[in-house]
């Protein structure tokens, strides 16, 4: 059994506590924190398990193998450090920080303590975007010409009311960093590594410090061209989340509101892949789909087993690097090349 602790038992925290229940034989729920103690007293209750206010607390006091870290985006690096100085293996939502010092402190502590570093990117496993990888890597789409994200989605005043650290530069990042970062993520990760971006963001619909609505155009190394475009602001509830690949010869889009649904799969030869086209599409009424099962079944086999991390710390850091990118070139008005420079 792997003994596992959460701290941060906020939104995404139930998708966590879902797997946990889901993979009781495998995991152990040891602890839990947040720091508004009666939301960890929930978990812990349920699990029969101590709960804490403190996260410095709990480490001491409690044994783990992994701690799933489920804090405002800001605070990942700090909480995953505090982990790794304890030779405890960190597990790390989405994005893995909010700056490249952020990331690349984290990664480089689980490094010198010898400790797994994984960074959740659950919407890699969706069927269908599983398939459209395949295709990508048997070169159905010949040569590559052009790819598009787009995430609109809803995102009340309300929603950023909610928690002080919403909407902040320091905790939270924006519509790219926080919604949309899978998509950015997804993106980079299909068509590969980007030459150069430029983009526009604005903050046009809510009183937040950072931006709910951007648009960012992409120039692969390859060649390609791709178009990134992000709103919180789409009436009157999520409207798409969706990934299109256009190429030679083939043409493919995965919408939804998650990337859980083939709209568009053709290619000019047959595959049996295309079989399984009308198998793989399931419906969620959640943005976060279903893929956190699959992340952790991975976690399980890397530390039992000692197989790759479908996306580890330096995985995780390539969509930050991209959209730090973004918000730098929309913040100048200038073309940004990556790698970005270290400031």
């Amino acid at each position: 059994m792997i003994k596992i602790g959460l701290v941060g038992c906020g939104r995404i925290s139930e998708r966590h506590f879902e797997v946990f229940r889901e993979l009781k034989d495998e995991l152990k729920v040891t602890a839990v924190c947040d720091k508004i103690k009666l939301r960890a007293d929930k978990y812990a209750e349920e699990f029969n398990v101590n709960s804490y206010s403190d996260y410095g607390e709990m480490l001491e006091k409690e044994n783990f193998d992994l701690i799933s870290i489920c804090t405002p985006s800001g605070l990942h690096p700090k909480h995953g450090v505090m982990a790794a100085k304890k030779k405890i293996n960190v597990l790390v939502e989405k994005p893995i920080a909010v700056s490249l010092k952020g990331a690349d402190e984290l990664i480089k502590e689980c490094d010198d303590n010898n400790v797994k570093l994984f960074v959740v990117k659950q919407n890699r496993l969706n069927p269908p975007i599983r398939l459209l990888k395949n295709a990508i890597d048997k070169k159905r789409f010949g040569k590559l010409f052009m790819a598009n994200a787009t995430v609109y989605w809803q995102r009340p005043q309300e929603y950023y009311d909610m928690a002080d650290w919403r909407g902040k530069w320091e905790f939270d990042g924006g519509a790219f960093m926080n919604q949309a970062s899978h998509y950015v993520d997804l993106i980079q990760w299909l068509i590969g590594p980007v030459d150069y971006v430029t983009a526009v963001t604005g903050t046009l619909g809510r009183h937040i410090e950072v931006e709910d609505t951007g648009a960012a155009i992409l120039k692969f190394r390859s060649g390609a061209i791709g178009v990134i475009q992000v709103t919180m602001l789409a009436y009157p509830k999520n409207y798409e989340g969706s990934i299109t690949v256009l190429g030679e010869s083939g043409t493919v889009k995965i919408g939804g509101n998650a990337v859980n649904k083939v709209e568009k799969w053709e290619f000019e030869k047959y595959d049996d892949d295309d079989s399984l086209v009308n198998e793989i599409n399931y419906s969620t009424k959640s943005v976060y789909g279903f893929g956190h099962s699959g992340y952790y079944q991975n976690v399980i086999d890397v530390l039992k087993k000692n197989e790759k991390a479908n996306t580890d710390g330096r995985e995780g850091r390539k969509s930050i690097e991209l959209i730090l990118a973004i918000y730098k070139s929309a913040k100048k008005g200038t073309v940004v090349p990556l790698p970005l420079d270290k400031e």
